[in-house]
This record gives structure tokens, sequence and C-alpha cells, in this order.
């Protein structure tokens, strides 16, 4: 019972509840609703808020309930009633662990579609299988949580793997999860392409940004793209098409890229690819802001190639370790079969109480 009322601390209920009364108090203003765009973000933040407490208050009263099932227990002295109590205590107590996760997942785009991608670093064929086992890895793990996965882009190593690929991720809270997943991820292993069998260390980075292109206004200038048509292909040069239907613009101010040849069509490809560039122009100016703040905190950890987040070893021992939690396990395979749920966990549940901007 103490453990289930320690989780319960950690939903601030009366700061919900106030924060409710002032968005309310806002909403019956005159003129709330001449900004239609604005109005809209605040009744859905409302909307949310209202079902947050609900849940909470919900589970409030199941432990009330409980704790005085619990004191008639032993006033009766009911060794039934409490194997009773016991499994709703168990029940309640995952309950409100995944509650406690879901807090850290309170985000303004916490909710959406994830657009994941993976570039190989520095380190030719090596790194660039290490990056098509990230990808694998990612894929599988959609696949377990039923997730839609959209391979939007890839570009084939040119003996194995892939130099980088991007693939929208669909799914509740896709991005929500994924994005503990951005920075680079590092490899220990003796290489297979190596004839003398050496240990490699290779380097791969992973981008996560949220799908939020209905609801983001980012004006972007035509004449400051640059867009190329060019014949998609398989790895190997394979299923080469007749005609070029793959599509690359770059935004020439920020040198930002985005890459489309898996639809069926050079313009289904080209708005794609606009999907992805606008997606990362509206990344880069909230990491602008998100730097602004780290830095009147004091702080700054950056999803670039400076950051590395996790450590997979295959050799000379089997351990992943993300180095922001300190997680680790030894199972190295169920890890990349797409194993994340723990790495995850952990990283959220570290996250529980910062800022969600």
């Amino acid at each position: 019972m103490t453990a289930l009322l320690k989780s319960w601390s950690v939903f601030d209920i009366a700061g919900a509840e106030k924060e409710i009364a002032d968005l309310e108090k806002r909403i019956a203003t005159d003129g709330f609703w001449d900004d239609v765009e604005q109005a809209q973000q605040v009744m859905q933040q409302l909307t949310r808020l209202k079902e947050k407490v609900d849940e909470w208050q919900g589970l409030s009263r199941r432990i009330r309930e409980l704790r005085d099932l619990f004191e008639l227990a032993q006033q009766e002295d009911d060794w039934k009633i409490g194997e009773e109590i016991a499994a709703e205590a168990n029940q309640l107590a995952e309950e409100l662990d995944q509650r406690e996760l879901r807090l850290a997942l309170g985000g303004p785009y916490d909710a959406k579609d994830a657009i994941l991608s993976v570039h190989a670093g520095a380190g030719g064929t090596e790194s660039q299988d290490w990056a098509a086992m990230l990808l694998r890895m990612y894929l599988r793990w959609a696949e377990e949580h039923g997730y839609e996965t959209d391979l939007l882009d890839s570009m084939p190593g040119e003996e194995a793997g892939i130099k980088s690929a991007t693939v929208s991720i669909k799914g509740p809270y896709a991005y929500g999860y994924l994005k503990s997943e951005r920075g680079v991820h590092r490899l220990v292993r003796l290489s297979p392409f190596d004839a003398a069998h050496r240990r490699h260390t290779s380097f791969a980075l992973v981008e996560v940004i949220p799908d939020v292109e209905d609801e983001i206004q980012l004006e972007i200038n035509p004449d400051d793209l640059r867009i190329d048509v060019f014949r998609s292909s398989g790895a190997g040069g394979q299923h080469m098409q007749k005609n070029a239907t793959a599509v690359r613009i770059t935004h020439i101010p920020t040198g930002i890229v985005a890459t489309c040849q898996n639809e069926r069509s050079q313009m289904q490809n080209k708005q794609m690819a606009m999907k992805v560039l606008r997606a990362r122009l509206f990344a880069l100016e909230q990491a602008k802001k998100e730097e602004e703040r780290a830095k009147l905190k004091g702080k700054h950890v950056s999803a670039g190639w400076g950051n590395q987040i996790r450590s997979y070893v295959l050799h000379p021992y089997h351990m992943v370790k993300d180095l922001r939690t300190g997680y680790e396990t030894g199972n190295t395979d169920a890890v990349l079969d797409g194993g994340l749920d723990p790495f995850i966990k952990a990283y959220l549940e570290s996250t529980v109480g910062e800022s969600q901007e």
C-alpha cells in the first residue's frame, strides 16, 4: 500500500485542477475564438488535462476502497479477503507504473507519429552494416508494438548495409517513445568484414523527429529549395527504374536534405520529401529553442555526432548499456531483435518531472 501511495504522489492533481480552472476562465473571456488556431490548441490542452485528472482520480478512488477493504480484513481476520486485496494491489501497482511512465509523455508532440533516420558514421562497410542492424532493430520494435512503418528512403552501402535510411513510424505515442533513441549508438564487435577477424568499433547516428506537418505553420520560400530527381534503385543497383521518380530536396540556407524514392510516382515522392523536410526544419527550430533554454539551465545535450547515448558490446563480452540512465543488459540478441522497451522505460522515467516543452 505504501508503494501505491508513493506512486500516486508523482502526479500533482491539485496543480492540474488549478491549470484546468485557469484554462476555463481563459475560454470564457471575450474574443477567445478570434484566433481559431490558438483557441483549438487551448481546448485540446484542456481536454488532455481533464482526461488525466479523471484517470488519476479514478485510481485514487480504487486505492481508498482497497485501503478500506484492507482494514476490514484485519478486523475480521479474513485471509480470503486478504488474497483478493493482494491481487487488486498488484494490478493497481502495474497501472500506476504505466501512469508514471505516461507522465513523461506529456510533451506537445509525444502522441504523434515519428520520422526516424539512421546514418552510418565514418568507417565504411563496418559502420554501414551497423546502421542496417539498427534499422532492423527499430523496424522489429515497431512491428512488435503494432506500429505501421514505411521506408521513405534508403541509400545502400557499397558492400553491405546502408549509408542512411529514413522510415516513417505511425502509431500512438510513436515519437514519445522513440525520442529516447536520438543520438550516437556505438558498436564493438569482431568484424565479419575483416579477414583477420579483429575487433572494430563502429558508430551510427539516429535522428527522431515528430510528424507534425498538419499542425505547424512553417513558411518555406520556394527559391530556397533545390529539387533533384533521379532513378531510384535497390541494394546493389537492383530494381533500377527506367524513369526518374526519386526526389531529393535541399533547403539551401540550412543545408538540410530530404529524399524519398519508395513511392510509385515522382509527385508522391516529392510530397513525401517535402513532408520530411518540413519536419526537419521544424525540429531544427525546436532544437534552437531547446539549446537556449538549456544554456539558461547551465546544461546542453546535443543529438548530434558528439553525443554517444548507448554502447553495444558483442566482444569480448556481451553488454548493451545506456550511458544516460545506466540501464544495461547482457541479452544483446534480444535488444538487437527489437527489445528496446526497458531502455525506453528507463529513459522516460528519468525525465519525469522535467519540462515537456
